[in-house]
C-alpha cells in the first residue's frame, strides 16, 4: 500500500523499491493538491492523475503496481461545507461509482482506500459515511474486487463493525483490507477482514508469532514536503529481508505474505 504523486519522486521512488527486492505494490489513490475535488468530474481528473502515475511505473520496468481508486472518506467533510449533506453524499456516491467503472474496465484492482473519518467528526457525518462505505462495498460485490479502508484507529471492535458492513454490502469479508493495521491477525480479532499491516519491527514481528493472514504496507505518502512519510517505501522489502536473515520470518511466511495473500484477495498474479 504506496501513494504516488505527479510532484513527488513517482517512479524514482519505485525504483528504490525495486533496487530494495520489491516487485510488486499496490498503488493507492489519495487526493491530490492541484485537483480539488468539487464534484464528481473532478473524481474522474483525479483518478486519472492515479493511473497515469501506474503507467508511467509500469512502463519503466522497475517494479509493477496494481491501482486502487475510490473517494478519500474526509472530503466528505468539505463536499458538505460546500454542497450541503444530500449533495455531498450524491458526490461521493458517484466517485464510488467512477471507481468500479475502472475496475470493470481492467485499469483498477480494488476500490480504495475508502470509507470514514479517522477523527471524531459530527453523528450526521459519521452515518453518511457509512452509508456510503456500504454503497461502495455494494458496487466492490457488483465487480468481484475488493475494498481497502482507511478508517479510524482498528481495534477488533472496529473490525467487527466494518465486517458487519461487508456482510450488509454481500461483501466476502475476506475482500475487504483494512489499511494502516495494527497486529489484528487472529480471527477473533479482525473477524474476517484482511490486516494491512504497517511494517514497523514489532507489529510485524507480533503478527508473525500470532500466525494469521496478514499483508505489509508502509503507507508511503511521496510528499516532496515530508520526504519517507509515513514509511519509506523500500521499507516492506529491506524488513522482510532482515527477518528472513535472522529466522524471524520463514520462508513459507513470506511466501503467504507477499504472493499467497495478495493473489487472493486482489485477484491478480504475481510473478516472482
Amino acid at each position: 500500500h504506496i501513494h504516488l504523486r505527479p510532484d513527488g519522486r513517482g517512479v524514482d521512488a519505485m525504483a528504490d523499491y525495486a533496487r530494495a527486492g520489491g516487485t510488486h505494490a499496490m498503488l493507492v489513490h489519495s487526493p491530490y493538491p492541484m485537483v480539488p475535488i468539487r464534484n464528481a468530474d473532478d473524481f474522474r481528473s483525479s483518478y486519472d492523475i492515479t493511473l497515469r502515475l501506474a503507467a508511467a511505473v509500469n512502463a519503466s520496468q522497475t517494479a509493477k503496481v496494481f491501482v486502487a481508486v475510490g473517494p478519500y472518506p474526509v472530503l466528505l467533510l468539505e463536499l458538505v461545507e460546500r454542497h450541503g449533506l444530500e449533495k455531498g453524499v450524491e458526490i461521493m456516491r458517484e466517485g464510488m461509482e467512477i471507481a468500479q467503472h475502472h475496475v470493470l474496465e481492467g485499469r483498477a484492482t480494488a476500490i480504495g482506500e475508502v470509507g470514514r473519518p479517522h477523527f471524531p467528526v459530527d453523528d450526521e457525518i459519521w452515518e453518511a459515511s457509512n452509508d456510503i462505505l456500504i454503497y461502495g462495498m455494494e458496487l466492490a460485490r457488483e465487480a468481484s474486487c475488493p475494498v481497502i479502508l482507511h478508517t479510524e484507529s482498528a481495534t477488533p471492535g472496529v473490525m467487527e463493525e466494518l465486517a458487519g458492513m461487508a456482510d450488509k454490502a454481500g461483501l466476502a469479508r475476506d475482500r475487504v483490507v483494512k489499511h494502516y493495521s495494527p497486529p489484528l491477525v487472529e480471527p477473533d480479532e479482525n473477524h474476517g477482514l484482511i490486516p494491512s499491516v504497517l511494517a514497523s519491527r514489532e507489529a510485524v514481528r507480533t503478527a508473525l508469532s500470532k500466525g494469521g493472514p496478514f499483508l505489509m504496507e508502509t503507507d508511503f505518502l511521496d510528499d516532496p514536503s515530508r520526504p519517507g512519510a509515513v514509511m519509506n517505501i523500500n521499507t516492506v522489502p529491506k524488513r522482510t529481508k532482515a527477518l528472513l536473515a535472522s529466522g524471524s520470518m520463514t520462508e513459507e511466511a513470506a511466501w503467504k505474505i507477499h504472493k499467497e495473500l495478495p493473489e487472493k484477495v486482489y485477484g491478480i498474479a504475481i510473478e516472482p
